[in-house]
């Protein structure tokens, strides 16, 4: 196994995999938080997706004392003045994905499509057992459908039409998605950055 090991802090299945798929050409043995015995996290209680990122990352880190990578991400609706940001994951409160983008759509369903922007926001956070931090960010520009389309990714993705890929988050392959997205873009900052001697000797 590769002396690499990056401990993927989160419990979301859909960002694992996109992690796992990323990271898997740069010989770095990835764990999930779950094979590393954390099964929580402090509350996301920030008010950037950095300060969010950072808590997971270092607590996930000094747990488990090996480097760890963690995302925080949102979508950002020009209508709703840039919410539900920091709180997407919990927007409306305890309610599922579909739930969620139910409620997003109710609440801009009388704004016309011109005025239906929005950005997918991603910072990821590495922390090291030393105490060392690095963050890396990523957009990516699109628009709000009217209703979901697609089957695949997670979250708002089957509502977030990218002009780039000419269909939503939701039905793009996986590798169209992350040579787009906002975690891809971020997570191409991270690579590019592992390619640096400081980052070099980090992992």
């Amino acid at each position: 196994m590769s002396d690499r090991t990056l401990l993927i802090a989160t419990g979301n299945a859909g960002k694992l995999a996109e992690f796992e798929e990323a990271l898997a050409p740069f010989g770095i043995a990835v764990i999930s938080a779950t094979a590393a015995g954390i099964t929580r996290f402090p509350p996301e209680l920030g008010n950037t997706y950095v300060e969010n990122a950072l808590m997971k990352a270092a607590w996930a880190s000094l747990k488990a004392g090996v480097p760890a990578l963690a995302d925080d991400s949102g979508i950002e609706v020009d209508a709703l003045d840039g919410a539900p940001g920091v709180h997407s994951a919990r927007f409306g409160g305890e309610l599922n994905d579909g739930e969620r983008m139910a409620l997003l759509l109710d609440r801009i369903r009388h704004v016309p499509e011109p005025q239906r922007g929005a950005s997918f926001v991603s910072s990821l956070v590495l922390a090291t057992p030393t105490g060392n931090v690095e963050v890396f960010s990523g957009t990516v520009r699109g628009t709000i459908l009217q209703g979901p389309r697609g089957e695949r990714g997670f979250g708002y993705d089957p509502i977030f039409y990218s002009a780039e890929l000419g269909v939503t988050f939701a039905e793009a392959s996986v590798e169209d998605k992350r040579r787009v997205s906002h975690r891809g873009r971020a997570l191409r900052a991270f690579t590019a950055w592992l390619d640096t001697p400081e980052g070099s000797l980090s992992l």
